[in-house]
C-alpha cells in the first residue's frame, strides 16, 4: 500500500514537468533566446508609446531576428522540443504580430481614430491566422511537392517587415499627415490581406544549389546589403519592402508554371 502510494506521488509529481536543475543547459539556450525575443517585441511596443520610435523599430527587427534564429539553434544542439515549439509559436503573435501593429498605430494609424485602430487589429488578427496556419501545415504528414520551395501567404516575419513600411517613410521625412494616416491604413489592410491569402510565396529553402562561380559573388552582394543596411537603414528597409512587394507577382508565377496543374486544395496544402 505505501509502495503503491510512493508510486502515485511520483506520477503526480513527474506529471508537473521536470525541475530545473534536471533541464540540460543545451535545452535551456534555444528557449532563452526566444524569451529575449518577447522583451525585445514587448520592449519595443514601450518605446513606441514614449515616442521613441527609431528604438522600438529596432527592438522589433531584433525580435524578429533573435526569432529566426531559435529555432537553427536548437537544430544545431539538437535540443527540439514540443515546449520549444509552443514558446516559438507565443513569440511570433507578439513579435510578428503585435508588436509591429502597436508600433504603426501610436506612429502614424491613430490618426484616423477607430479606424486605424481597425486597421491594426486586422493586422495583428491576420499574422495569428497565418502563423496557425503554418503550424497545421507543418504538423500534417502529407506535404506536396511545393511545399519545400513556397510557402502559402506571406511569411509573418516579412508580413511584420513590410507592414511598417508607413514607419520607415516617416522617418526618411514624408510628412505625417492625415492624408498619409488613411494611406497607411490601407495599407495595413493590404498586407493582412497577404499574411492570409493564398498566394504563392518562394521560401528560398529549395534544394537548388548555387554554382561555385556565383558563390563569391552571392557572398560579396550580402556584404554589400549589410554594409549599405547598417549605414541608410531606413533607405534600405523601405527599399527591400518594396522589392518584396513587387517580387510577389513574380513569385506567383513561378508556381503556375511549375505546379499550375493543380490547385491547392487539391494538393491538400491549404486549411
Amino acid at each position: 500500500m505505501q509502495d503503491q502510494a510512493r508510486t502515485d506521488q511520483q506520477d503526480n509529481d513527474d506529471a508537473r514537468g521536470p525541475r530545473l536543475r534536471e533541464i540540460p543547459l543545451r535545452l535551456m539556450v534555444p528557449n532563452l533566446i526566444t524569451v529575449l525575443a518577447i522583451c525585445a517585441g514587448l520592449t519595443g511596443i514601450r518605446l513606441a508609446f514614449e515616442s521613441r520610435f527609431e528604438l522600438a523599430v529596432a527592438m522589433v527587427l531584433l525580435a524578429a531576428f533573435l526569432d529566426g534564429i531559435d529555432g537553427r539553434v536548437a537544430r544545431a544542439l539538437k535540443a527540439t522540443s514540443k515546449f520549444g515549439v509552443q514558446m516559438d509559436s507565443l513569440a511570433d503573435i507578439i513579435n510578428f504580430g503585435v508588436a509591429p501593429a502597436l508600433v504603426l498605430y501610436v506612429f502614424i494609424l491613430d490618426k484616423v481614430g477607430s479606424i486605424g485602430w481597425i486597421a491594426a487589429l486586422i493586422y495583428a488578427i491576420a499574422a495569428g491566422l497565418r502563423l496557425a496556419r503554418f503550424n497545421v501545415m507543418a504538423e500534417r504528414e502529407y506535404k506536396a511537392k511545393w511545399q519545400s520551395e513556397f510557402f502559402v501567404g506571406v511569411p509573418a516575419p516579412m508580413g511584420a517587415m513590410l507592414v511598417m513600411l508607413p514607419v520607415y517613410l516617416g522617418f526618411l521625412g514624408l510628412e505625417l499627415d492625415r492624408s498619409f494616416a488613411i494611406l497607411a491604413t490601407g495599407y495595413t489592410l493590404l498586407i493582412g490581406y497577404l499574411l492570409v491569402s493564398r498566394v504563392p510565396v518562394w521560401s528560398g529553402k529549395s534544394e537548388t544549389r548555387v554554382r561555385r562561380d556565383l558563390m563569391l559573388p552571392l557572398l560579396l552582394s550580402v556584404v554589400v546589403y549589410v554594409a549599405l543596411l547598417m549605414s541608410f537603414t531606413w533607405q534600405i528597409l523601405a527599399l527591400t519592402a518594396a522589392a518584396y512587394l513587387c517580387f510577389l507577382p513574380f513569385s506567383a508565377s513561378a508556381w503556375k508554371k511549375r505546379y499550375g496543374t493543380l490547385t491547392i486544395e487539391d494538393d491538400h496544402a491549404n486549411v
